[in-house]
């Protein structure tokens, strides 16, 4: 449906709401329901995952400083969310363990100094910040992924180093690296172990879509990190790495473990990774800049070439004409790795890219990808702050323009391809309304949905969440509206389809609306 004819249905909605208001009356005319068959060509919702970070660390995007009061983290929260759905994004990436702590009950690590303002302190009144995100971001129809940082013990601005730190608690797993950053060793087992045990905690608890890690493995810096006395005990123990490769295979080890054991707990949540944009200059050959293989001991590709990832979030925080480090070439590079075709949704640097300039860089980087990865595309903004402030009328641009329309989440077929049962809908047409509700035989099995309707012979949707069990659309829309030729266009097929977490649709079975 064009964007004229869309605009005149929901005006006609609204003049509809106006009429029930002063009380006019509405005829109802007596319709048939009849399926038309399965052989009618329905085209799709829009398929793209569109995520926002939301950065704890530093009260960079949430909460705004530490020590707010719960209200005030819960309105802080409710604003982003609010925010994020008016402009239709569909996921959130939600930091829940910045240094080594937690925005979350956890009996393994202390609450976080950036929700407080005192690590070990928990939120008086009482309430735990991951229920109420995950709550009413699927009250949204957005999905909740959980952000941790597998290895930063304490960031310098994350307040007093108290007894609860794992600085204090496991002093011999920390080292102090550049930056005066407090580091877990990599290659400890006993460091594996105690992240390990933090993100199942969280996927066993906690009803998340996600697991996320960004790009943060062995520290940013030189290169060095204390390791000695385990690199000579692996020596001494016949070890044939050399000391790169050998750290490089502790943290493949951890990755690979992770993906396995959240599959094993829940196949649906997914795991994913947001690493450095680049794997290693000259690849491909034109890229030039900082070596996250060499340096932070991250064999991003291997992860993304053996399918430990379910999506895969390149930092590309270039413009597309820098050229040593060009967006799309980048992105195409990393198509080509992608031979499992997991999801590749690439992060993008929203917040640096400012003004008329900035936003028309973010719209082609969004073209782009949907250009590049054009079966189920995505990205995801650094970070909620600009779109939550809608610097620059960006929030407002992008809703009017690439994210016109809602679109759900692309599929992940490697970790189910079984689609829903079809919903059951009841309709009641009238002369100037169509009027929905409907059912599901396994509701737990249903994230979204998704509502098609027909005029003269375009189909367009509307996508609900979860929660929404009816609807009340116009019976039709206006052709040259004012005009002496106007004419009304009448819905004439509808069709509701379910949608699981996984993305799988129930089957599209169109009615027909008789007069």
């Amino acid at each position: 449906m064009s964007e004229r004819i869309f605009r005149n249905v929901w005006f006609g909605l609204v003049l509809f709401m106006i009429a029930g208001l002063t009380g006019c009356a509405i005829f109802m005319s007596s319709v048939e329901e009849e399926p038309t068959g399965k052989e009618e060509k329905i085209p799709g919702v829009m398929r793209e995952f569109r995520g926002a970070w939301v950065a704890t660390v530093a009260n960079i995007d949430w909460p705004s400083k530490p020590g707010l009061t719960t209200e005030e983290q819960k309105a802080e929260a409710i604003a982003i969310l609010e925010a994020a759905d008016s402009m239709n994004l569909n996921a959130i990436i939600f930091q829940v363990r910045p240094q080594c702590d937690a925005l979350y009950k956890s009996d393994i690590e202390p609450w976080s100094y950036y929700l407080t303002g005192e690590q070990g302190k928990r939120p008086d009144p009482y309430y735990d910040p991951l229920n109420f995100w995950i709550r009413e971001s699927h009250n949204r129809g957005i999905e909740l992924h959980a952000w941790f940082n597998p290895y930063r013990a304490h960031h310098p601005v994350g307040g007093e180093i108290t007894e609860t730190s794992i600085v204090k608690q496991k002093p011999d797993l920390v080292r102090l690296v550049e930056g005066n950053y407090h580091w877990m060793n990599p290659a400890d087992p006993r460091t594996q172990d105690h992240s390990f045990n933090v993100v199942m905690d969280v996927v066993k608890r906690y009803d998340i879509d996600g697991v996320h890690f960004d790009d943060y493995f062995y520290p940013y810096g030189d290169g060095s990190f204390e390791d000695d006395s385990l690199w000579t005990e692996y020596q001494k123990m016949g070890g044939e790495l050399t000391r790169a490769d050998w750290r490089r295979d502790h943290v493949n080890r951890f990755i690979k473990r992770l993906y396995d054991a959240i599959k094993q707990e829940k196949m649906w949540v997914k795991f994913g990774i947001s690493p450095f944009g680049i794997w290693r200059p000259g690849n491909p050959e034109s890229i030039r800049g900082f070596d996250q293989y060499k340096m932070l001991y991250a064999d991003a590709k291997l992860w993304l070439n053996l399918g430990w990832v379910d999506y895969f979030t390149p930092q590309l925080y270039w413009n597309i004409n820098k050229i040593p480090q060009s967006f799309p070439v980048l992105l195409s590079w990393w198509s080509r790795e992608n031979t499992l075709h997991r999801n590749l949704w690439p992060g993008m640097y929203t917040s640096r890219n400012t003004g008329k300039e900035g936003i028309d860089e973010i719209f082609n980087e969004i073209m782009v990808t949907r250009g590049i990865v054009y079966e189920g595309p995505g990205h995801i903004h650094f970070s909620m702050k600009p779109l939550l402030h809608n610097r620059d009328s960006i929030s407002t641009a992008l809703r009017e323009g690439p994210y016109t329309h809602r679109a759900v989440v692309p599929p992940s077929p490697w970790l189910d391809n079984e689609a829903p049962g079809s919903p059951d809908m009841k309709i009641k047409a009238g002369a100037d309304s169509l009027s929905m509700s409907w059912t599901h035989n396994n509701e737990k099995d249903v994230f979204r949905w998704a509502l098609y309707f027909r005029a003269n012979g375009v189909w367009d949707y509307k996508v609900f969440n979860r929660k929404e069990r009816s609807a009340v659309i116009p019976a039709y829309f206006i052709r040259n509206q004012g005009e002496e030729n106007e004419e009304r266009i009448y819905i004439d097929r509808l069709c509701l389809t379910a949608f699981d977490r996984t993305g799988n649709e129930s089957a599209k079975e169109p009615v027909a609306i008789t007069r």
